[in-house]
């Protein structure tokens, strides 16, 4: 801030409003200066507001899925009300999908206690209004008669113990089917609609984002209404038109996302088409035999299909009821057994007297029910761990709209990428029919909010910027076009020499000598001399059947006798093209044990585009660059090539959400040997599951060692760039919400100069933090064009951040389905970047990814610190792990949980493009 913040009673009207208070943030009571204790304070830094937008570029109007929204009551109020449920014997209520049931019976019921107001509920334990209910505190008992959702309903066993008995229902319908609660509706907060306004002129609150939060309810609510499956922002209407089968028994179920954003210009709705992943509904025994790629119902396993079925919810024949499946019999149908309670009969100690039976024998004979395959199969067990309820499996089905939130496999995935994509138009007249048939002038709490919604797409103007000028060998210039060049003709602008390799086959059919002898005249073509191998490994077969690690083992002991030293590189064939499970094993031996840069392939079709895109991967590995940017050459890069400045790209992944105990895998990638900015080198560490700020960047061992990231890659940049130190930080972060956008200023960058100030206590370098978000649901259109937005293409007004420092870019050609915009958000610039440097710069790393020939959608160091975790990450296989654990977690009780630890890679990989 400016010096004038000290005279206290000056000209305070000229000042701007304070910046908002993060919500994650306590302020702290500023001390006098001369304060006696000389502890520093900490200054909790926030995001930097724009200085101004960017001006290159060619403009060009678009179109965007965001649609203006109008408030009319500014001056209303939302009141919150805390919900709590309990059934009548004072049991809190903890099943889902309950409370939705309940309020509504409460808002049916008393409508007259509540003075006719609307709700908006969230499901759980928040209730909203438009102004306040009659009183601060209500309780309400409601009675719900039939409840169908076995999910929320304890003990409903309707057939006693064992089986559900016919005769036996009717007298056990009413207490077991109807239900009696207790709702209490009690005060909780009052929030101004008027916090809507100050957040769109750029003072964000507490209160602001709670607002927003309600009408974000209001949404969900009006999709929960209609049945649909409500996935945090994002609804699914339960239709087989939106299904589309990815394998496996999974279907890509597709819906939309809706969510309210401040923007520039106003108050808008974002709607996106989204994907989940559901369950195949139907026959449980039809999704069992998909899901496990078998034949018939005879050949499934069962251990692998107790865990798959375990939670989740069937509808049961004849009876049409519903159930949470808890687990699978012991024994077969035919001779699973339970106890019957006999009709009238009691002994003479006055016990009801029970008989054996075989749930088969049950179904077959008392309940004449037919049974065509169930005998010999398990039966589905929907009871209570001391009280099973066991139907045979072909009276089960599975009810419709249940997430499968495991990881898909690679085909699943190209399954879905291919089924859910859609052209840019498509997706503009499926949003425009969504918002047509929501219909939400017609919700009753929007329109007590006097909230409107247009029906328009909003239009904002975009600038196209212009490719930069790359490099290639030979001293030859070109300017990429629409995104892409080749290499056709072309030589790589410094390529490597590959001497002393050979090649090693794990029994992959292909003519290798063939393979061989086109690998070196491409390669002769691009520049890269390559001498005829030492020799072809081919695997023994008697080996071919052995576990992965085996295979890896046994076939470094024969490269090991035949070889005179440590080989350059390996050229390694794979026998199948994705998910090899030879990979991990094999790209840990090589860079963790020995050090030799090795390149993996799977050869189906070879032609020479193959081989190039081989070539590009080899030479980068080895420590060459195919191309450059020229600004890079002549080092004349804005900012950057005045003084040293190291680029950072920072990444952390996790396990898919099926999965807590497999570590996430933090990477920070680094520029090296400045003023290039093309060159990275990778430093991987596991860290506890689902983690996402990253823990190692400082880590203090003892008084004179930092065994953390950021120190090894220090120590690099200073030996690769002339034994200079970084005067300048540009870190890139990706993955991280606005709601951690603090944290990384906060936490992260604190550790970042802590690192550096350990390395030196005097060294103050400047830095510039900028976080790119994918996952976000903003999407850009060109007005009556088919084509996706054309590369370059860069926003930054109107649907950006009222008061932050954001843009979007589109860097790459979209050439299949709708072109997904990076979402910048420059959260610190203590260098002082212009808005156009800045946004060039950016744009320019878009162009340095040395595995392709195009632009790509993000900042390259970011993919390479992908790639680097992903790589890495398959050093360990967790999958042994995952299958059996449970779903939610990373954090025990006691707090972080030890991680197993990623290997170093050998000295002489370490700081090479390994990734690549």
């Amino acid at each position: 801030m400016d010096s004038f913040e000290k005279d206290g009673n000056g000209a305070i009207d000229a000042l701007p409003p304070p910046p908002p208070v993060p919500p994650n943030v306590v302020p702290m009571r500023a001390e006098p200066e001369d304060a006696s204790e000389p502890a520093k304070k900490k200054v909790v830094r926030v995001p930097i507001a724009r200085r101004g937008p960017g001006s290159k570029g060619q403009k060009i109007p678009l179109l965007t899925n965001h649609f203006k929204v109008n408030v009319t009551n500014v001056d209303g109020h939302f009141f919150h009300y805390s919900v709590s449920l309990s059934y009548e014997d004072g049991r809190p209520v903890d099943g889902k999908g309950i409370g939705r049931k309940v309020i509504d019976r409460v808002h049916e019921t008393y409508d007259t206690e509540l003075a006719g107001k609307d709700f908006a509920y969230d499901g759980e334990k928040s209730l909203f209004t438009v102004g306040p209910l009659p009183r601060n505190k209500l309780e309400f008992t409601v009675v719900l008669e039939d409840i169908t959702s076995n999910r929320n309903n304890g003990n409903c066993s309707p057939g006693g113990h064992g089986s559900p008995n016919e005769n036996d229902r009717k007298r056990l319908r009413r207490p077991y089917q109807s239900k009696t609660f207790k709702v209490e509706i009690s005060f909780a907060a009052k929030i101004p609609m008027q916090a809507i306004a100050n957040a769109l002129r750029g003072q964000e609150s507490e209160n602001s984002q709670e607002a927003l939060r309600v009408l974000d309810i209001i949404l969900r609510q009006h999709a929960a209404k209609q049945g649909c499956l409500l996935v945090r922002q994002s609804f699914f209407h339960n239709d087989p038109k939106n299904f589309a089968d990815v394998g496996g028994g999974v279907l890509g179920c597709r819906g939309f996302h809706s969510s309210f954003r401040t923007t520039q210009g106003g108050l808008s709705l974002n709607i996106d088409v989204s994907t989940t992943m559901i369950i195949q509904p139907g026959p449980v025994v039809d999704f069992l035999i998909a899901n496990q790629n078998v034949k018939d119902p005879f050949s499934i396993d069962w251990a692998k299909a107790k865990r798959t079925l375990k939670n989740l919810r069937v509808k049961t024949n004849p009876a049409n009821s519903e159930y949470k499946i808890t687990g699978l019999s012991e024994k077969p149908c035919r001779e699973q057994t339970f106890s019957l309670k006999q009709k009238g009969g009691k002994d003479e100690d006055g016990e009801v007297q029970t008989l054996e039976v075989t749930v088969y024998d049950y179904f077959v004979n008392y309940r004449n029910i037919e049974l065509r395959y169930s005998a010999d199969l398990p039966c589905i067990n929907v009871g209570k761990p001391k009280r099973p309820t066991f139907f045979p499996l072909e009276l089960c089905s599975l009810v419709s709209l249940q997430r499968y939130t495991k990881a898909l496999n690679t085909f699943q995935r190209a399954s879905l990428v291919e089924k859910s994509r859609q052209k840019p138009q498509e997706r503009m007249r499926v949003l425009s029919d969504a918002l047509k048939v929501n219909n939400y002038d017609a919700e009753p709490m929007l329109r007590s909010c006097g909230i409107s919604i247009s029906s328009n797409f909003t239009q904002v103007e975009g600038r196209v910027l212009s490719a930069p000028r790359l490099k290639v060998g030979n001293g030859e210039d070109f300017f990429p076009r629409n995104g892409r060049w080749n290499f056709n003709n072309k030589k790589l602008v410094d390529p490597t020499k590959i001497e002393r390799w050979a090649v090693v086959n794990f029994s992959a059919r292909c003519d290798i000598r063939g393979l061989v002898r086109d690998l070196i005249k491409c390669g002769d073509l691009k520049g890269i001399s390559i001498d005829p191998p030492f020799d072809v490994f081919e695997e023994n077969q008697q080996y071919r059947r052995a576990p992965p690690l085996v295979r890896v083992e046994k076939m470094f002991e024969g490269i090991q006798s035949k070889l005179p030293g440590a080989p350059q590189f390996l050229l390694c064939l794979l026998p199948e093209r994705k998910n090899s499970d030879l990979y991990g094993p094999w790209k840990r031996k090589n860079l963790a044990e020995y050090g030799i840069v090795t390149q993996c392939i799977a050869p189906t079709r070879v032609n020479d585009q193959y081989l190039t895109n081989v070539l590009l991967k080899i030479n980068a590995k080895l420590g060459g660059l195919n191309s450059l940017l020229a600004v890079e050459h002549s080092p004349s890069i804005p900012v950057v090539s005045k003084a040293p400045t190291i680029i950072l790209g920072m990444d952390v992944s996790h396990g898919s959400p099926g999965q807590s105990d497999v570590p996430s895998i933090a990477a920070v990638v680094s520029s090296r040997r400045w003023p290039q900015i093309s060159r990275y080198r990778a430093s991987v560490r596991t860290q506890s599951p689902k983690v996402e700020m990253i823990d190692s960047l400082y880590k203090r061992v003892s008084d004179t060692e930092d065994d953390g990231i950021i120190r090894e890659l220090l120590l690099d940049f200073y030996v690769s760039s002339g034994k200079r130190k970084p005067d300048q930080f540009i870190i890139f972060r990706d993955g991280v919400s606005e709601s951690q956008f603090n944290q990384v200023l906060n936490i992260e960058l604190d550790q970042i100069i802590e690192a550096c100030k350990f390395l030196d206590e005097k060294w103050s370098p400047k830095f510039v933090v900028i976080v790119a978000q994918k996952n976000h649901h903003t999407k850009f259109f060109q007005p009556g064009a088919p084509e996706n937005v054309p590369p370059g293409t860069i926003i930054d007004n109107k649907v950006c951040h009222p008061r932050n420092n954001d843009f979007y870019l589109c860097a790459h050609a979209g050439m299949i389905g709708t072109t997904r915009p990076t979402h910048y958000h420059v959260l610190l610039d203590e260098v002082g970047f212009s808005a156009d440097d800045l946004q060039d710069l950016v744009h320019s790393l878009s162009y340095v990814y040395q595995r392709s020939t195009t632009a790509i959608s993000v900042v390259a160091p970011i993919c390479y610190a992908h790639l680097a975790a992903t790589q890495m990450g398959q050093f360990m296989k967790f999958e042994d792990m995952s299958e059996t654990s449970s779903s939610h977690g990373g954090m025990t009780s006691a707090g972080a949980v030890p991680v197993p630890q990623l290997p170093r890679l050998q000295e002489n990989v370490c700081n090479s493009m390994f990734f690549c």
